[in-house]
């Protein structure tokens, strides 16, 4: 074998250990010392579960001496931290819940225990998932695996860099605003948003409720498709689970796209993003074109011009109702000064949370405010249904929707911490599939100045199917997704 283990893709470790040709043992440790080997550079993880992963390795390793087998059955994989895993540290990268240890799972977690998967740990994130940069995390910023000077993207920063780093085979993050497929983009990996409401969000610490949606970050699209295979389904503890048993999305992957109407969204290539982005994403819609789909450049979705501020005041008006728990009285950081419970409950709120919180929780609380709720967040939840309208309308003539994943590449760290603002529009173009709640994958496309380009696909609601059949089209086509960084 000329890859080392913690290089292969996901598909290709679960062939070996289907094979009996390695143990998840020898993936897990091979992987485990990738970790140390460069974390140091990274930073990825806020904890490393270094021994219950080899224990749940070995686990895995008997029970396919029994005759066991399963995609994901003895591979290593993270959680974005703001996801429960039982017995270990959930933090969400803040002060507020750096001493949490939650007595249970997430749902998804369970499923992927169920497949036999092995956690190898929890991955920093921009806290409380607010961000685009994982540069809000209380702990300490990821580095971008392919120039550690630069972003991974966020707030799903530390699982895109794992994924691209080698430090496992696949991640889960959360994405409310694009915080799986920006940082996807950035670090040249696969992330996928599926439909609002076919993963589970019981056991996600809830930043915006009606927008936050669990997906994977892997190394292929493939990959991608395994992963979702296992966590897709109805949960009954989550009233926004849909009750529909999913398709196996592994056998969709090889169908043809002949004939396949593909619409790309003219707003989202206008003179807003960079050229060398508008460049890679012509020429993916040229692969596209010679593997039989049929392409409009002309597709257009007026509405989504105003996604951004619709965004910025719904989802900071959820995060002021969703973060009110944390008073240091009934949750959360609880200084240990005596006073009055409003003493306590504004010493907690002020050494608990960091700047970009307490931004999003006073524009939250403003704009639900007397007064004010009209104009804005009634205003808001007005046009998010216009923006809804006219993808249901776009759907009619388009299988999918395609736009680069950013406007820009990735940006140095520090470089835009002092302008919320420009941070802000690093989302512009991931923003509107959250809003209307529809699918959406981001896949390397290209590299400019030695730094990943993402290309997003978006389709109709509950057709994650085809999503991928596009994505995996594209990817078979070029060699985008052999590219790893040289750490």
């Amino acid at each position: 074998m000329t890859k080392d283990l913690h290089e292969l893709t996901l598909i290709e470790a679960s062939a070996l250990l289907n094979s009996r040709e390695i143990s998840s043992e020898e993936l897990t440790t091979s992987v485990l010392n990738r970790i140390e080997a460069v974390e140091e550079k990274v930073h990825a993880f806020v904890t490393v579960t270094r021994d219950k992963a080899l224990k749940d390795a070995k686990s895995a390793d008997k029970k396919r001496s029994s005759g066991e087998n399963g995609p994901l059955l003895g591979i290593p994989g993270a959680i974005k931290d703001n996801m429960c895993v039982e017995n270990v540290p959930t933090t969400c990268s803040s002060r507020m819940l750096e001493n949490f240890i939650p007595p249970y799972n997430a749902h998804v977690v369970d499923l992927l225990a169920g497949a036999g998967a092995v956690i190898i740990g929890k991955t920093n994130m921009d806290e409380f998932a607010m961000g685009s940069s994982t540069e809000n995390s209380a702990f300490f910023p990821t580095h971008n695996p392919w120039n550690t000077e630069y972003v991974p993207g966020g707030s799903s920063g530390g699982s895109a860099a794992a994924v691209a780093a080698g430090e496992g085979f696949f991640a889960l993050g959360s994405d409310t605003g694009g915080s799986i497929r920006q940082p996807a983009s950035f670090c040249g990996v696969v992330g996928l948003k599926p439909t609002y409401g076919r993963i589970s969000r019981y056991g996600l610490v809830a930043f915006g409720s009606s927008l936050d949606q669990i997906g994977p970050l892997t190394s292929t699209v493939a990959g991608s498709a395994a992963v979702l295979n296992a966590i897709a389904g109805h949960d009954n503890r989550d009233s926004t689970s849909i009750p529909e048993t999913p398709p196996d999305y592994t056998k969709s992957l090889d169908h043809e796209i002949k004939g396949v109407r593909i619409g790309v969204v003219k707003e989202l290539l206008n003179d807003g993003i960079d050229s060398s982005i508008r460049s890679a994403i012509l020429k993916a819609v040229e692969v596209l074109e010679k593997s039989g789909a049929i392409v409009d450049l002309d597709a257009s979705l007026p509405s989504i011009q105003h996604a951004l501020s619709v965004y910025y005041i719904i989802a900071p008006a959820e995060v002021s109702a969703n973060l009110a728990r944390y008073d240091g009285v009934k949750y959360g950081y609880s200084p240990v000064d005596d006073g009055t419970m409003w003493e306590v409950m504004e010493k907690a709120r002020e050494f608990g949370f960091g700047p970009e919180v307490k931004r999003r929780i006073l524009l939250g609380t403003y704009a639900l405010s007397a007064g004010y709720y009209d104009a804005y967040y009634k205003k808001a939840q007005q046009v998010r249904t216009l923006i809804r309208q006219e993808y249901t309308n776009a759907f009619e003539k388009y299988d999918v929707l395609l736009s680069p994943t950013t406007p820009t590449l990735p940006f140095k760290i520090g470089e835009k911490t002092a302008d919320p603002v420009a941070m802000y529009l690093n989302d512009i173009c991931t923003i509107p599939t959250n809003i209307a709640g529809i699918p959406s994958i981001s896949l390397q496309c290209g590299i400019e100045d030695g730094l990943p380009i993402g290309l997003q696909i978006s389709g109709k609601p509950l057709d994650e199917e085809m999503v991928l059949r596009v994505a995996y089209a594209y990817e078979q086509q070029t060699t985008w997704h052999t590219t790893r960084p040289s750490l």
